[in-house]
């Protein structure tokens, strides 16, 4: 037994572990599920600025992803929606309806020149064998700008989920460059679909966020729903619409979808009900306004960690000055390396040193030759190995009958300028990164291919709807003395009139008290003193006052409290056991009067008390004692 424990705990760690990383929680670098990483590399593959039909993409991506081509395609659908990565032709489903897209075989995608810009860079990026070991795929993307962000992600794994909502490219750019500068930023989401949401909740990623649907009222007798908020379809939208008409929490005639290219729901008004009056109400019972928990969960080094929008931002910050510095870097070797060969051949042709082999008869004796040629050019050439000459003695017959000395130095003066430029380019690296996202920005802006560069969602602060405002008081509770029977469905004295959500406080008059839910009909006793709605607001600010003859010793008591909180259902008592209840009030000022029985010598056998001279306790607290003797009854003056 201990064997096969040992053995579940293992594989149970071992497929915790991968579905963590492998699958649902995005990476930090690139902000990538591996699924994603696997198709833009597949497109980068691929690439020849035309579009390929997705069924070959999926097809070709099957090399790198090791669950079939249903869970590529979905992935592919929807990162493409998104607008940023993959350029799409055909139907790939809507957003706003949540139709699916067509078969793979029948739509076609390609990946945009942004994705180019700030993921592909293969001289960088670290490579990995594949599942059976016949391809590399990139283990992460040299990512540019914080995509995580941008593109926004939602993941279950083994015991913990992430949900990361999108924010406009734009505004994620500024952020960036504000903290390269180290100035302070802030970055609220912004959804595809528009909308409006309140992030004064936001926790910058780890908190919630309200949103809600743009609403038009300009007509008084209907409602017109332009935008969606964020996690809604137009069909789930009226459905929520048409399941609050049917609870009776809205009042319509009619609900239609002109929904095409721009959200159109189209809610009519019954008769009486009017535009204004209605939206508080969609927001309260429809998916017109929801609220949104996020969980800023990211893998960062190979393992899960919680961070903030600021701590992304600031480490894509710092990434890219690294990446960047790097680009500049190879760039620069890169350069050297050309200018110095062709420093090489200018020599070579212009001194004629090629004609120094044309007599030699081995191989040996030709590398010589030319290795003696560029001797006395040492101090301008450096030291010329076997690889330098290999390569010069490659060159062409044609290049050498058609070299163009001007042309070789123009071409050798440009790759000097090149390195000068990119030397004060490492030296400014901040200014330079900089620059890039300006560059970014720009393309983002100008490209009518781009059609998130504008924010469509408006940011605001909520009013909180008061639920108890908008629902109207509809159900009458009676009350019938004669049988004890209390309910909607009564033929009694109407007690009070109250909402559907509402409970009902029953105070009867031997001091027990109970809160509880309304029926049609229900036996709660003959000797009933007071009822009405249980609202704590309410309750909270109603002194009860209760005068009562105590068991022990038969002398008058009062006790004034509020009701502060309750059990539904449970039933409380607001004197000690065994006691008996002379009289209940709520007024805060009164006076009434006690009797004592008649004894010998006992001269006063009333007397009269104001019951705002004694102080509101707990409810929990014992009564004050009025007098030492012993009590007949009490009545309100």
């Amino acid at each position: 037994m201990a064997y096969i424990k040992n053995i579940f705990e293992n594989n149970f760690l071992e497929y915790a572990s991968y579905v963590i990383r492998d699958r649902a929680i995005p990476d930090l670098e690139d902000g990538l599920k591996p699924v994603q990483r696997r198709i833009l590399h597949s497109l980068f593959e691929i690439d020849d600025s035309k579009f390929h039909k997705v069924a070959n993409v999926v097809g070709h991506c099957m090399k790198y992803h090791p669950h079939g081509d249903a869970s590529i395609g979905d992935a592919l659908v929807v990162l493409a929606n998104k607008d940023f990565f993959i350029e799409r032709q055909g139907n790939f489903g809507n957003i706003y309806t949540g139709d699916g897209a067509s078969a793979p075989r029948y739509i076609e995608c390609r990946v945009t020149a942004l994705a180019k810009e700030i993921f592909y860079n293969p001289k960088l990026t670290d490579y990995a064998p594949s599942y059976d070991g016949r391809n590399k795929e990139p283990v992460l993307f040299p990512a540019k700008i914080p995509a995580l962000l941008v593109m926004g992600a939602e993941g279950i794994a083994v015991g913990m989920s992430t949900k990361i909502l999108p924010h406009n490219i734009i505004e994620t750019l500024e952020a960036e460059k504000a903290a390269l500068r180290g100035k302070k930023f802030t970055l609220y989401p912004d959804f595809p679909a528009g909308g409006l949401v309140d992030a004064s909740d936001y926790k910058d990623g780890n908190g919630k966020v309200i949103v809600r649907a743009k609403l038009d009222v300009s007509d008084p007798k209907r409602i017109v729903i332009r935008e969606l908020p964020f996690g809604s379809t137009t069909e789930s939208m009226m459905n929520s619409i048409e399941n609050a008409a049917k609870a009776g929490r809205l009042k319509i005639q009619a609900i239609n979808d002109f929904t095409t290219e721009k959200v159109e729901i189209e809610i009519k008004l019954a008769r009486g009900v009017y535009s204004q009056e209605t939206v508080d109400a969609l927001f309260a019972w429809t998916e017109c306004e929801q609220s949104i928990s996020v969980n800023l969960l990211v893998i960062k080094n190979n393992l899960p960690e919680i961070m903030t929008v600021s701590e992304i931002i600031k480490y894509h910050a710092k990434q890219l000055v690294v990446i960047l510095t790097k680009e500049l870097e190879l760039e620069k070797k890169e350069l050297q390396d050309k200018l110095r060969l062709r420093n090489l051949e200018r020599i070579f042709i212009e001194e004629r040193i090629y004609k120094t082999i044309e007599n030699q008869k081995t191989a040996e004796a030709v590398q010589n030759a030319v290795l003696k040629g560029f001797a006395p050019f040492s101090k301008e050439t450096g030291a010329v190995s076997g690889e330098d000459v290999e390569y010069l003695l490659k060159i062409p017959i044609r290049r050498i009958s058609l070299y163009d000395i001007n042309r070789a130095k123009a071409e050798m003066d440009e790759i000097k300028a090149r390195i000068k430029q990119i030397n004060a380019n490492l030296k400014d690296i901040t200014g330079y990164a900089i620059m890039f996202i300006d560059g970014v920005i720009e393309k983002v802006k100008s490209n009518p291919e781009f059609s998130f560069g504008k924010r469509k969602t408006k940011a605001g602060q909520f009013e909180k709807i008061d639920i108890k405002e908008i629902v109207q008081k509809d159900v009458i509770l009676k009350y019938d003395k004669h049988t004890g029977y209390l309910g909607t469905a009564v033929n009694g004295e109407i007690v009070c009139e109250m909402t559907q959500f509402d409970r009902a406080i029953v105070v009867k008059k031997d001091g027990f008290w109970l809160v509880k839910d309304v029926n049609e009909k229900e036996f709660v006793g003959e000797k009933v003193w007071y009822i009405a709605v249980a609202d704590k607001e309410i309750l909270q600010k109603t002194v009860f006052t209760i005068v009562y003859k105590d068991k022990k010793s038969a002398c008058a008591c009062i006790k004034r409290c509020v009701i502060e909180g309750w059990i539904i259902n449970k039933e409380y008592s607001f004197v000690p056991e065994g006691c008996e209840v002379l009289l209940i009030d709520t007024r805060e000022k009164f006076e009434f009067t006690v009797h004592y029985i008649p004894k010998p010598r006992i001269k006063i056998i009333e007397e009269t008390f104001k019951a705002e001279n004694f102080a509101v306790k707990g409810i929990k607290a014992g009564g004050v004692r009025l007098s030492n003797k012993e009590v007949k009854r009490a009545k309100i003056k």
